[in-house]
């Protein structure tokens, strides 16, 4: 699919990118041959390939869903610019 200088121009308006008028040829002809490879990938034979989410076989470690305090809340703490009662103190936003 070879696209021209006014599609390119209209991609840019949609991104929301300024691209200079002399750069428009460049883009379209690296537009274009990045479209000829997604073109060509639909021409791969994918039967009996299973959908993945990962290239690698990865599996997530699980663990017990508890509410903690780490283990150390003076060490947290102590990073805090103000505290009160073992817990952050922050300024009030809303009245």
């Amino acid at each position: 699919m070879a696209l021209d200088k006014t599609t390119v121009a209209n991609i840019a308006v949609l991104a929301r990118i300024d691209v200079e008028e002399d750069r428009m040829e460049a883009l379209a002809g690296e537009l274009s041959g990045i479209l000829n490879w997604i073109e060509q990938l639909g021409e791969v034979n994918t039967d009996g390939v299973p959908p993945m989410t990962s290239v690698a076989d990865l599996a997530l470690a699980w663990r017990e869903d508890k509410v903690t305090d780490g283990g150390y809340p003076d060490r947290v703490l102590s990073n805090a610019p103000e505290q009160q009662d073992g817990c952050f103190l922050v300024p009030k936003v809303m009245e």
